[in-house]
């Protein structure tokens, strides 16, 4: 049986996750609430507004089933606000702890808007570890890690700055991929199931 590889769909680009997957052959379910949880193999969450899909995740009790999931080992992948809910530790761009909600599970601290405003938002051709060819790479009020702990590899940096990272099978980017026609990291992200 295929797995089901679900989408968070309470905010931010989730529909573009879901064709990028589709493109993929992948099976993939919208998950809006939290009895969308058991039936999933994996999850994608999207980029946004991290703050507020943190709050709705709170609001919809899907924040806690989540997490226990992730403790259980289930894939997961982030991408800009995907990666802040996926780490540990959150700081500001002054690099000030922030007490957001976050899911967690890679041992990382992440600077949101670290590489400025919507103003400052670029693209560019990445390498990225285990992937052959570079990735088209958007940029949109970006995030990078400032931390990583023991387990965590750093998989591709920009200006010096982690942009994106693995640990075990939890995956996160700074950068869109959904907001492109590339899906080799959601190919990546398939083959860590």
């Amino acid at each position: 049986m295929a797995a089901t590889i679900g989408v968070l769909a309470v905010q931010g680009a989730f529909r573009e996750h879901c064709r990028a997957l589709s493109r993929c052959g992948a099976a993939v379910k919208e998950v809006r609430q939290c009895s969308d949880i058991a039936g999933i193999d994996a999850l994608v969450i999207p980029g946004g507004e991290s703050t507020a899909i943190a709050k709705l995740l709170i609001m919809l009790h899907m924040l806690e089933p989540l997490q226990q999931r992730i403790q259980q080992g289930m894939p997961v992948y982030g991408s800009c606000a995907g990666l802040i809910l996926l780490c540990n530790s959150i700081e500001d761009a002054e690099g000030k702890p922030l007490p957001q909600a976050r899911l967690g599970g890679i041992d990382a601290t992440v600077r949101r808007n670290a590489f400025g405003r919507q103003v400052d938002s670029f693209e560019t051709e990445l390498p990225v570890q285990g992937i052959a060819q570079p990735v088209h790479a958007v940029f949109i009020r970006a995030p990078f890690i400032v931390r990583t702990g023991t387990g965590v590899q750093v998989l591709a940096t920009v200006g010096g700055n982690a942009v994106a990272v693995q640990q075990g099978r939890l995956l996160a980017t700074s950068f869109h991929p959904e907001l492109t026609e590339d899906t080799s990291i959601h190919r990546y992200f398939l083959s860590l199931l």
